[in-house]
């Protein structure tokens, strides 16, 4: 099985184009002070469907690729060997998934909140713990 060819791989390809498309729209029209709205409104709206659309399809195609990587032994070290180290891709794969629960919310959350703050001018005080 190819994972190349998944369908999850063009809709995360798709979707970080588009975001980084109008990211660096943003950056460059922004370092020349002609900033359009629309563009300004793009970096701080688009994400709001590109973003959670990009972890899904990073999370199906590492899924997708499960079932290879542990046939395969892919980027896996076994013990014995000379550095008398074991690491298995598979059991990271999983980890990395796992990772993104707890990861995705609060860099969507940043993200709402930066959003608020450049399109709407209100200042976010943050709790110190």
């Amino acid at each position: 099985m190819k994972i190349q060819s998944e369908e999850s791989v063009i809709l995360f390809l798709v979707v970080w184009t588009m975001t980084e498309i109008t990211r660096y729209s943003y950056y460059t029209f922004n370092l020349l002070h002609h900033l359009p709205y629309f563009i300004k409104w793009a970096r701080y709206n688009l994400f709001i469907v590109l973003y959670p659309l990009g972890v899904i399809g990073e999370l199906m195609t590492i899924y997708a690729a499960l079932p290879f990587v542990r046939r395969s032994g892919m980027y896996s070290m076994r013990l014995p060997n000379k550095y008398n180290v074991s690491f298995d891709y598979y059991y990271c794969l999983i980890i990395v998934m796992l990772s993104y629960i707890p990861l995705f919310p609060q860099l969507f959350f940043h993200m709402l909140r930066q959003r608020r703050r450049v399109l709407h001018g209100e200042v976010i005080v943050e709790k110190d713990d």
